[in-house]
């Protein structure tokens, strides 16, 4: 009974297991580092850069093209997604940067800026608008083209601040390697659809834990790296709370941006609530398999660091959120009946 209540407590506020376990990881990684540094075909690295390719392949088996075709039709709420995911965010970003960074903390500016130039999230976006009641076919499309979307522009966007740190940065390398381990495999499950898409819906809830511990593989690597050469010794708790009050705020603050600018389009309430959570949430998914290609392995860790930070938060807040849309709406709902 009382683990029951305790669960019941966590998914309440947006906590779960998974958060919990990438919290875990991140402690593993500390004091066990060797596992995840080790190189080969058998490697934890390289099982879990197999692991994303499936991860993306059962992505595109759950797609469908005349999903796709239906979601083209609201031209104006895509435009407000994919404009505050793509352009928007990073805009702020590089904004707060040139009065906040320091020399101390420009690994962590780093990873904020990963965090604003990555597409938003699949899941939990579809889900966040479910509970809030709000427009879930165009949830589900627009979380799904700015998945692929975001295997160009976030290259695009790192590389300004990937080449003026001096190393070698070639985008047409790093978008054919997003295009081989995320867009193929999308590709070719978007075609095996229709003979294979029921096992891809059967088996959702076990293709999600799947995606689940590869993420955690993924952290539990870069995170490895990132202790055996001692990048976090520099970071304080305070500079670690003055991160996670920077995501909060760069959430809300897009947020609010959403709502203002949902509000003199004069969308309905079902696409208003879809263009918050879609237009406000990254994704952890696309931040995991883009880090090992962006950033050599020891900087991925400290790269990770914000978008785990953001995705928790995200979570978290966004849950509450939609919690109570939806209760403000049944009770709409109640007093109109009850005139009636």
């Amino acid at each position: 009974m009382a683990k029951t209540s305790l669960r019941s407590l966590l998914a309440r506020v947006g906590l779960d297991w998974f958060i919990l376990a990438l919290l875990a990881m991140i402690g593993l990684a500390r004091i066990w580092p060797e596992p995840g540094v080790q190189e080969g075909p058998l490697s934890l690295s390289a099982l879990a850069n197999y692991g994303v390719s499936l991860i993306f392949f059962f992505y595109g088996l759950r797609l469908n093209f005349s999903q796709l075709r239906a979601g083209l039709r609201n031209y104006r709420l895509h435009l407000v997604i994919h404009l505050t995911t793509f352009i928007v965010f990073p805009a702020v970003v590089l904004t707060a940067r040139s009065f906040l960074m320091t020399p101390d903390t420009t690994l962590l500016w780093l990873g904020i800026y990963y965090v604003a130039a990555l597409p938003s999230t699949v899941s939990s976006s579809v889900v966040m608008v479910s509970i809030a009641e709000g427009n879930i076919p165009a949830a589900i499309f627009n979380a799904s083209i700015s998945s692929l979307i975001g295997v160009f522009i976030t290259p695009l966007w790192m590389s300004f601040l990937l080449a003026s740190r001096g190393g070698e940065y070639d985008l047409s390398s790093v978008i054919g390697k997003l295009t081989l381990q995320v867009i193929a495999p999308v590709v070719l499950g978007l075609l095996l659809n229709r003979r294979l898409g029921w096992f891809a819906e059967k088996n959702r809830t076990a293709l999600r834990y799947f995606d689940q511990v590869v993420i955690l593989l993924i952290v539990y690597t870069a995170f490895c790296e990132s202790f055996t050469l001692n990048l976090f010794r520099d970071y304080s708790v305070g500079d670690l709370l003055a991160l996670a009050g920077l995501m909060l705020g760069l959430f809300f603050l897009i947020f609010g941006f959403v709502t203002l600018v949902s509000r003199l389009l004069t969308f309905n309430r079902e696409d208003r609530i879809t263009a918050l959570f879609c237009g406000s949430k990254k994704s952890l998914v696309q931040g995991s398999v883009m880090a090992n290609v962006l950033f050599p392995g020891s900087l991925a860790g400290v790269a990770l660091l914000p978008i785990m930070m953001y995705h928790a938060l995200q979570l978290i807040v966004a849950s509450i959120l939609a919690q109570a849309m939806a209760h403000r709406q049944r009770k709409a709902s109640e007093t109109v009946q009850q005139r009636v």
